[in-house]
């Protein structure tokens, strides 16, 4: 007797609690891809936005940028020019002035860049159980199988190699939904960290430019002139 081995006859075949365990894991492999494609679009804009943002830093061009600046470049540039209107307290240093630019700067980067996380805890829950979902199929379906050949007393390959070929594809389903998304978690998580890096180096110089050019000292904050 010859028997369907293709991936449709594994799955048209299966049991039901393993056709449901490949199921879920497809939807989950689907998931990531998309999440992928999302993320891959996202970060792309992203490394635009950092590379205007360090050629705007080196040209020493900030304010013209805060007037046309759009998504992380012009929400940073605005936070700080807002701050650089209200000006310096009273007895504030410039390198305290500085330091609270940086601070804001700082605050509006890490805000756009959790615009950016959204689908990565997806990615890692998927990478890490993906492979345990596989196998929970797997182990269903090898039970169904012995259950199998003991009701037919027939041990032979040929009655054997059906059953745990379908339980298997469930651990292999499982390995290809978890192996991209651990990679692709991996190489988004690094990505993130690095565009963080680079914002930071470039957000320091450009308080340093903000704080060098900002108004005199004896122009204080209303909150400050309030207090007087």
């Amino acid at each position: 007797m010859n028997h369907d081995l293709s991936f449709m006859a594994l799955v048209l075949h299966a049991d039901p609690i393993v056709q449901g365990v490949m199921a879920i894991l497809v939807l989950a492999s689907v998931t990531s891809w998309a999440i992928t494609v999302e993320k891959v679009v996202r970060f792309g804009t992203l490394r635009r936005a950092a590379r205007n943002f360090e050629a705007a830093v080196k040209a020493d061009a900030l304010l013209n940028a805060v007037k046309a600046g759009e998504g992380i470049q012009g929400a940073i540039l605005v936070a700080a020019a807002r701050e650089k209107r209200d000006g310096m307290d009273a007895g504030e240093s410039r390198y305290e002035f500085r330091v609270r630019l940086e601070m804001v700067m700082r605050q509006a980067m890490a805000q756009q860049l959790r615009q950016v996380e959204p689908g990565l805890p997806f990615l890692a829950t998927v990478g890490s159980a993906a492979p345990f979902i596989g196998l929970l199929g797997t182990v269903w379906g090898i039970m169904n199988s012995f259950t199998a050949i003991a009701g037919s007393n027939d041990t032979s390959l040929a009655v054997v190699a059906p059953g745990i070929a379908e339980a298997l594809f469930a651990t292999a389903l499982g390995l290809v939904a978890a192996i991209p998304a651990v990679v692709l978690y991996n190489k988004f998580s690094t990505d993130l960290g690095r565009l963080a890096q680079r914002f930071n180096v470039a957000i320091n110089e450009a308080a340093r430019q903000f704080s060098r050019t900002s108004a005199p000292q004896h122009a204080v904050r209303p909150h400050a002139e309030a207090g007087q």
